[in-house]
Parts: structure tokens; sequence; C-alpha cells
């Protein structure tokens, strides 16, 4: 019972941490952005991501692991990520060199928030915009691949329970088999103790794990499901080979 309560307490208080973040950062980002460079304004957004994990730490006693930092390539690389809740957004960039993150276009509406993601030039997508949403991705994604920037994607599309496994789309491969640029698989156990939908968050370690790169230089459009499997293959994998600390007790 207590340990539920100091759940619930640890969370309202990092919403509140949360909250004065997001008003505090979008304020700094606004301020900088006639005077700085886009790299600039993407680093203060990752300075805004460590800032989230610290506050994750203290209010609520989550923290994260990363391994397989190793199989980091240089950027520009294309994140094939799993995608469980809203920690992704708010602390991956803290985790990895400057990348920018495939989001759904909604989110852009929201105050102080969504005009972060804008000032930053993070890649919105609407989903009902069908094969034009893909060639939005496509232009985009080329774009930063060409500045040197990396890019996240979640093939999935949308945040997936624990154990769950969605639909991979193939829209971030076909973008790596263009560019020439690696794929890295990237997992976690986020979902265990920060539900898709939970606001109260379970104290723990978040297990991050990196897959080895996979190589698309000389591959063309023929190739793009063997990739696909190949990328979600690994995902899984990691995914099945992780331990909550829940089991571990």
């Amino acid at each position: 019972m207590m340990g539920t309560v100091r759940a619930y307490v640890g969370s309202c208080v990092f919403f509140l941490f949360l909250m004065v973040g997001i008003v505090f950062f979008t304020v700094w980002i606004a301020v900088a952005r006639p005077f700085s460079t886009l790299g600039h304004r993407r680093e203060i957004a990752r300075t805004w991501a460590a800032y989230n994990r610290r506050m994750l730490s203290v209010t609520c006693g989550l923290s994260d692991c990363v391994a397989g930092l190793e199989h980091l390539p240089p950027p520009p690389y294309l994140l094939f990520a799993k995608h469980q809740s809203a920690w992704e957004t708010l602390t991956l960039h803290a985790l990895f060199p400057v990348f920018v993150l495939v989001l759904k276009k909604s989110l852009l509406n929201i105050p102080f928030f969504g005009w972060s993601l804008r000032a930053t030039e993070q890649i919105a997508i609407d989903r009902d915009l069908g094969v034009q949403s893909m060639h939005i991705l496509r232009d985009r994604g080329m774009e930063e691949f060409g500045r040197g920037v990396s890019v996240l994607v979640f093939p999935e599309g949308t945040r997936m329970a624990p154990g769950e496994v969605g639909k991979y789309n193939g829209g971030g491969i076909a973008l790596a088999i263009e560019a020439g640029v690696p794929i890295v698989p990237l997992a976690h156990n986020a979902g265990v103790f920060w539900g898709r939908r939970a606001f109260v968050k379970r104290a723990g370690v978040i297990q991050v794990r990196i897959g080895r790169a996979i190589v698309t230089r000389g591959c063309d459009k023929k190739d793009r499901k063997r990739l696909l499997e190949q990328a979600k293959g690994s995902v899984e994998e990691m995914m099945a080979g992780m331990v909550s600390d829940e089991s571990l007790q």
C-alpha cells in the first residue's frame, strides 16, 4: 500500500517538474531561435531530455541502463525502435547523438511541447495522408541524413504493451536503403515501468539494448522485406531476452 502511494506521489511530483521543464526549455529555445542554429536548438532539446531523465530518477526512482553502445556506427543512421511508453519521446534524445524523431503531426498542436518540436524540426507525419506521408518521410529523412543527422522511427506506429508485437512498417527501411545508411535496432522495456496510458510510474531500471547495425549500402528495393524482417527480428530477440526488475526479485 505504501509503495503504491509513494509511486503515485512521485508521479505527481514528476508531472509538475515535467510541466515546468516544458515551459522553461520551450522559452529558452524560442528566445535563442533568432540568434542560434538549428543544431544549437537541438542540443537544447537534448538538455531537456537529460532533465526529464534526471527528474524521473529523483521523483519516481525510475532510471535506465543502456547496453550495446559499441554497436552504434558514426552518424547518420536509422534508429529502428520499439515504442511502449511516453518515456521514449521524453528521454531518448539524451541517450544518443543528435537525431530527429518521426512522430504524429497532432503532437505539434500541444502548447509549448509542440512549439519545441516545430522549432527543432522533428519530422511530423499525418497518417491520414497515406502515401503522401511516406513522401514527406522520404524528403525530410533524406534532408536530415544529408546534414549528417540520424532519424528515429517507431516501425509499429503506436505504443505497444509489454509482450505485444505490432505490425512493423517498412517506410523507415525504404528510407535507409535509399540513403545508404545503417539500420540500428533499438529495444527497451519502458512499458513495464511506465505503461502506454498510465500516469503512475513504477520504480526500477529500464533496460535499453542497441543491436548490431544492419548494413544497407548496396541494397535496393527488392531487399526491403528481408531487411525489415532482419531489423524486426533483432528488436524482438532483444525484447525476449530482457528480464524486468520484478522477475529478478
